[in-house]
C-alpha cells in the first residue's frame, strides 16, 4: 500500500527555519516524482516544490525560490523541504505527494498519493 507521512511542521518565528520530511512506504521513489503543495485556511492548494524520481531536478513557485530548498533522500525513501526565512504568509497545512512519473508535470490533478499533511504556523 502506497503511504506518504508528512512530519516537522510546528510553531516558529518570522525568519526562523524549519524541515520537513515526507517518509514513503509502499513504493520506491526511483519511479515516482515528489511534490510538495500547501494550503492556507480560505485559500485554495497551491504547489510549493517538486523533485524528480531521481532527484537530478528540482522545480519551486517562483515566489518561493531562494527560501525552499527540496531534497531526496532515496535510501531512506524520504523527501525533504528545507523552508528558511519564514514568513507569516508561509503558514498553511503542508502536504507531499506522489506523480508515478520521473519527471514533475506541473499538474496537481497527476499526483494521485498523498499524504495527510503537516501544520507549519509562523508567527511572533
Amino acid at each position: 500500500q502506497l503511504q506518504l507521512v508528512e512530519s516537522g511542521g510546528g510553531l516558529v518565528q518570522p525568519g526562523g527555519s524549519l524541515r520537513l520530511s515526507c517518509a514513503a512506504s509502499g513504493f520506491t521513489l526511483d519511479y515516482y516524482a515528489i511534490g510538495w503543495f500547501r494550503q492556507a485556511p480560505g485559500k485554495e492548494r497551491e504547489g510549493v516544490s517538486c523533485i524528480s524520481s531521481s532527484g537530478g531536478s528540482t522545480n519551486y513557485a517562483d515566489s518561493l525560490k531562494g527560501r525552499f530548498t527540496m531534497s531526496m533522500n532515496n535510501a531512506k525513501n524520504t523527501v525533504y523541504l528545507q523552508m528558511n526565512s519564514l514568513k507569516p504568509e508561509d503558514t498553511a497545512v503542508y502536504y507531499c505527494a506522489a506523480e508515478p512519473d520521473y519527471y514533475c508535470s506541473g499538474y496537481v490533478a497527476d499526483f494521485g498519493s498523498w499524504g495527510q499533511g503537516t501544520q507549519v504556523t509562523v508567527s511572533s
